[in-house]
C-alpha cells in the first residue's frame, strides 16, 4: 500500500488542532503554520499526481482491514487532479487572506485546515459512508468560515446554508440506506460489482437510492432546482472564503463522475445510464438561469455568484454526456472555472474595501488601484465568459465539440452560445459601471481615494497569481489535455478501479 495517500487528510487534521492550541492568540504564528501547511500540501498533492500518472489506481486500507469491510482510500488520476487543484487554490487564496481578512474573526486558519481535510477526504474516499462523513466535515468548517467576521446578513446566509445542507445530509443517509438494503455494501468498487446482481424486484429501490444521491450531489453542485442557496451564501461570505468555496461545488461534480460511470455505467445492465435523463436537462437550465442572474446582478459579488452557477451548468452539461471525450472537456473546464470564479470573488473583495458604495454596480468616486483592478477584472471577464484566447474559450469549444454526436446537440449548442452572449453583456455592463463611470457627488472613503494610503499588496499578488494560472492553463492546454484524456479514459474503465480495491492490485485475492 502507498501510505502517502492518507497524508492529504492527515496533514490538515493534525495542523488544525495545533493552530487552535498553540496559535489561537498569536496571529503571526498561525499565519506561518498555515502557510507552511499549504505549501507542504501542494508539494504532497503534486507528488501524488506524479504517482497516479505512472501507476494504476492505488488503494490504502486503514488499519489494514480488507475491502469492502474496512475504510479505504483510492488514488487515481481523477482524485489526484482534484487534490492538486484544491491545494493550489488554497495556497493562493490563503495568501490573499493574509492581507488582513484572516484577522477579522477567531480560528480562521484552523477552520481553513478542517475545510481542506473535508475536501481532500471527499476526493480520496472509496466508500459512501466516509463520503458522508467528509461532507459533514465540510459543512461544519464551511459554516465557521461563512460567518467569519460576523454580521447579521452573514449569519442569516450561514443559517440558510446549514439548513439546506442538513436536508441534503438527511437525503444522503436515506439514499445510502436504500442502496445498502439491496446490495449489502457501501464500498464503491464493491457496489459496482453487485449492481448487476440486484433482483428485478429490488431494482426500483436501488434506482431510488441512486437518484437521491444524484440529488444530494446536485445540491453540492448548485444545480437547478436546488441551486438557490448559493447566491446568498457566496455573496455574503468574506472574499477569500467565497474564493475557496469555488471548489466546493466541484465536489458535487466529482462525486457524480466518481459514482455513476463506476456503478451505473455500461456494465450495470438494467441500471446503466441512470443519471442521463435527469442530469443534462438540469445542467442546461442551470446554465441558462445562472447567466440570466449575471445580467440581473446588482453587485460584483452577486455577479460572481451567478457566474459560478452558470459555469456549473456548463460543466455539468459536459458531465451529463457521460463519454470520455465529454468528460475530458469537463475536467479541463472544471480547472478553468474554479480558478476563474475564485479570482472574480477576490477582485470583488478588493473593490468593496476601496469604494464607499462597496462593490455595488453603481457609479462612484475614484478609488485606489482602480486601473490595476480594472485590468484584472477585464482578464477575469474574458476567462469566465469563454472568450478567446483564454482557457474558458478552449473549454467551451471542447464541450461543444464533444456534444456534436448527442441527440440533443442543437439544444446544447444553443444554450451554451446564447448564455455566453448574456454573460458578455452582463460582465460588460458591470465592468463599465464600476471602473469607468464616476459620480462626483458620491462619497469616497478618505483612505481609499487615489493618492491616499495604499491597501496591502498581498491580495493583489494573489489575484495576479490566479490570473497567471489561467494564462498557463491556456498556454499548456495541449499537454494538459493529453493527461486529462487519460484520466477520462480511466474513469470509463471501472475494472481498473475495482481491481485496485477488490482484486490483486489491492493486495487481496
Amino acid at each position: 500500500m502507498n501510505h502517502w495517500i492518507i497524508l492529504p487528510i492527515l496533514l490538515p487534521a493534525v495542523m488544525a488542532p495545533i493552530l487552535v492550541l498553540a496559535a489561537r492568540h498569536d496571529l503571526v504564528l498561525a499565519r506561518v503554520l498555515s502557510m507552511a501547511a499549504a505549501v507542504l500540501m501542494l508539494v504532497l498533492a503534486a507528488a501524488l499526481l506524479v504517482s497516479a500518472s505512472v501507476q494504476p489506481p492505488q488503494m490504502y486500507a486503514l488499519g489494514d482491514w480488507p475491502a469492502p469491510f474496512g475504510i479505504v482510500l483510492v488514488l487515481d488520476r481523477l482524485s489526484a487532479l482534484m487534490l492538486v487543484l484544491a491545494a493550489l487554490l488554497s495556497l493562493i487564496v490563503l495568501l490573499y487572506a493574509l492581507g488582513g481578512w484572516d484577522g477579522r474573526g477567531r480560528h480562521f486558519h484552523a477552520l481553513w485546515q478542517f475545510q481542506l481535510m473535508g475536501i481532500n477526504g471527499a476526493f480520496l474516499t472509496g466508500d459512501f459512508f466516509n463520503l458522508f462523513v467528509f461532507f459533514e466535515v465540510l459543512l461544519i468548517a464551511s459554516y465557521g468560515l461563512m460567518v467569519h467576521g460576523g454580521g447579521a446578513l452573514r449569519v442569516r446566509a450561514g443559517v440558510q446554508y446549514v439548513v439546506v445542507n442538513l436536508v441534503g445530509s438527511s437525503l444522503f443517509l436515506i439514499a445510502v440506506g436504500l442502496i445498502y438494503s439491496v446490495t449489502g455494501t457501501l464500498n464503491m468498487a464493491d457496489l459496482a460489482g453487485r449492481v448487476v446482481e440486484v433482483a428485478d424486484g429490488d431494482r426500483a429501490i436501488l434506482h431510488t437510492g441512486a437518484l437521491l444521491l444524484l440529488m444530494v450531489f446536485g445540491i453540492k453542485a448548485a444545480l437547478v432546482p436546488v441551486h438557490f442557496w448559493l447566491p446568498g451564501t457566496y455573496g455574503n461570505a468574506a472574499a477569500p472564503v467565497a474564493a475557496l468555496f469555488a471548489i466546493m461545488t466541484k465536489v458535487g461534480a466529482y462525486s457524480i463522475l466518481r459514482l455513476f460511470p463506476l456503478a451505473f455505467g455500461e456494465g450495470a445492465g438494467l441500471s446503466s445510464g441512470l443519471a442521463v435523463p435527469w442530469l443534462l436537462p438540469a445542467a442546461l437550465l442551470t446554465l441558462a438561469l445562472g447567466m440570466i442572474g449575471v445580467l440581473a446582478a446588482r453587485s460584483l459579488t452577486q455577479l460572481a455568484s451567478f457566474a459560478v452557477i452558470g459555469s456549473m451548468g456548463t460543466l455539468m452539461t459536459a458531465v451529463g454526456l457521460f463519454s470520455p471525450q465529454a468528460t475530458s472537456a469537463a475536467l479541463y473546464y472544471l480547472l478553468h472555472s474554479t480558478l476563474a470564479a475564485a479570482v472574480l470573488f477576490l477582485i470583488a473583495g478588493e473593490v468593496s474595501v476601496r469604494r464607499a458604495c462597496g462593490d455595488r454596480l453603481a457609479p462612484g468616486e475614484g478609488f485606489a488601484d482602480r486601473g490595476l483592478l480594472a485590468a484584472f477584472f477585464f482578464v477575469a471577464a474574458i476567462a469566465l465568459c469563454g472568450m478567446p484566447p483564454l482557457s474558458g474559450f478552449l473549454g467551451k469549444l471542447m464541450i461543444l465539440d464533444s456534444a456534436r454526436g448527442a441527440s440533443n446537440a442543437v439544444w446544447i449548442w444553443a444554450v451554451i452560445l446564447v448564455s455566453s452572449l448574456l454573460c458578455i453583456i452582463g460582465f460588460g455592463r458591470a465592468g463599465s459601471t464600476v471602473f469607468w463611470k464616476t459620480d462626483p457627488a458620491a462619497p469616497a472613503l478618505a483612505v481609499d481615494v487615489p493618492g491616499s494610503r495604499r491597501r496591502p499588496v498581498l491580495p493583489l499578488v494573489s489575484i495576479g497569481t490566479l490570473l497567471a494560472a489561467l494564462v498557463l492553463l491556456t498556454a499548456f492546454a495541449g499537454p494538459l489535455m493529453g493527461w486529462i484524456e487519460q484520466a477520462a479514459t480511466q474513469i470509463y474503465q471501472p475494472e481498473r478501479y475495482i481491481d485496485a480495491v477488490m482484486g490483486e492490485a489491492g493486495g487481496y485475492e
